[in-house]
């Protein structure tokens, strides 16, 4: 499915659209170029979920939890920066594994090994100074529905 985003506003719209149909155990994967709007997609995506807090990119702390007035956990991972996953592929191993945590993942090269083949990928790439073109594949039969059901 691809979809043309055209602002910020309709970026977060689109993650919030999705954030609102997570039941716990979800798993995105961000792709695109810094500034392409992955953070701005989770901002809207934790709306969706319910969390209150003000999310910030994990650029440099690589990960940051929110939880969720639903009891839903957002865990939010940014790899940019790390060259070797290390023990930041333990502690996402085990965040992949909790039932009630949705884990957002950007820049997920680097543990691409620790991934389970059943999560959404969202292709983000810029048109134009606002515009966006945002490419979903879904790799199994959760990310799937939740595609369908995002349609």
């Amino acid at each position: 499915m691809i979809l043309e985003v055209k602002s910020d506003a309709e970026m977060k719209n689109l993650g919030a659209k999705l954030g609102v149909l997570l039941r716990g155990g979800e798993i995105i994967e961000l792709v695109g170029d810094v500034g392409a709007g992955k953070t701005t997609f989770t901002k809207g995506l934790a709306r969706g979920m319910g969390v209150d807090e003000d999310v910030q990119s994990p650029s440099f702390t690589i990960s940051r939890v929110y939880d969720a007035s639903n009891g839903l956990r957002l865990a939010h991972y940014d790899f940019y920066r790390l060259h070797n996953a290390g023990i930041m592929a333990d502690d996402l191993r085990e965040t992949l594994g909790d039932a009630i945590t949705v884990t957002v993942i950007e820049w997920a090269e680097i543990v691409s090994g620790v991934l389970p083949e059943d999560r959404l990928t969202l292709l983000i790439s810029s048109t134009s100074e606002d515009n966006r073109r945002v490419e979903l594949k879904a790799d199994g039969p959760a990310s799937r529905k939740l595609m369908e059901q995002l349609a």
